[in-house]
């Protein structure tokens, strides 16, 4: 479904089966060991789709997620195939609907557990150290102030909520407890590993990596893969250098103007979400690409 502005809304692919359709992804099935992964132009807010794509959106999140992917790919296997879309049996106006948005990927089995590292506190970190002085169970210095760079970054994972749920931050041994004490060092010492390079990467360009999300997946042989997407607007926190200051939640590269103008609305943040302004559509592509572009050159 794609409009006059060029945004895809919703994939439609006929030569493939639809696995699933989610926030943003379109996730069709290949064959017995891939997937196609389609990035569309929706936007969640609150937990709810919004009506309205941001144009572009779904290409920048897959090329800088194809970036990190290369720029990790020294420290740990990732779902990329490098197959074509040409190759998996498309039409040629399907191939074309996707192309740039889309991913030829191997076929795993995702960790029931989200791998999220902090390097800032802010969001539900900060929310979880106001109450109780620590996060996922990690005690934190007295006094920090909202958006404070923390002494070290943390890694507080999550757990993933079905549909319609929120996902829970859960302590370390209770990471352990789901993947075993093996896996959960393994899975910990890898995300903070990559946001570390990664955060040092991005500072370099004028953009602090506040915090970011992991997901990982393993094949039939019990190697680790990391897949879904890494490092980008959706997935982390980019805050530009230039404009952060602490004791605040400083301005970001991602749906902040769409979170802002939603807060001006009386709006019960329920399904269906109310739609938005071409401006407002229009601010939040740019802040997505000049993401991209900083961090691409």
């Amino acid at each position: 479904m794609t409009d006059s502005n060029n945004s895809l809304f919703q994939s439609e692919i006929d030569t493939l089966s639809l696995l699933n359709r989610g926030k943003v992804r379109d996730i069709y099935d290949v064959d017995d060991d891939h997937l196609l992964i389609v990035t569309s132009d929706r936007i969640s807010a609150f937990d709810v789709v919004l009506p309205d794509p941001i144009p572009g959106k779904g290409n920048v999140l897959t090329t800088v997620s194809n970036f990190w992917f290369a720029r990790t790919a020294n420290l740990v296997a990732n779902h990329l195939t490098g197959r074509s879309l040409g190759s998996i049996g498309l039409s040629n106006d399907e191939v074309k609907q996707l192309e740039g948005r889309a991913i030829v990927v191997r076929k795993l089995k995702p960790l029931p557990v989200e791998a999220i590292v902090r390097g800032y506190i802010i969001g539900s970190g900060w929310k979880d150290y106001q109450r109780t002085g620590a996060v996922c169970g990690i005690e934190l210095p007295a006094g920090l102030q909202q958006a404070q760079q923390l002494p070290e970054p943390i890694f507080t994972p999550s757990t993933k909520a079905e549909a319609g749920e929120h996902d829970e931050n859960i302590s370390f041994a209770e990471t352990v407890g789901l993947l075993g004490a093996e896996l959960a060092d393994k899975v910990r010492t890898l995300s903070l590993t990559i946001y570390r390079q990664a955060a040092e990467y991005a500072a370099e360009r004028g953009i602090i990596i506040a915090d970011t999300k992991l997901e990982f997946g393993f094949d039939g042989n019990g190697e680790l893969y990391l897949i879904d997407e890494v490092l980008t607007p959706d997935s982390s926190r980019f805050w530009p250098a230039d404009s952060y200051r602490t004791g605040i939640s400083p301005p970001s590269f991602d749906k902040q103007y769409v979170r802002d103008y939603l807060e001006t609305l009386d709006w019960n943040k329920q399904a269906p979400g109310p739609a938005l302004p071409e401006e407002v559509a229009r601010q939040t592509a740019a802040k997505y690409r000049e993401a991209q572009d900083r961090l691409l050159g």
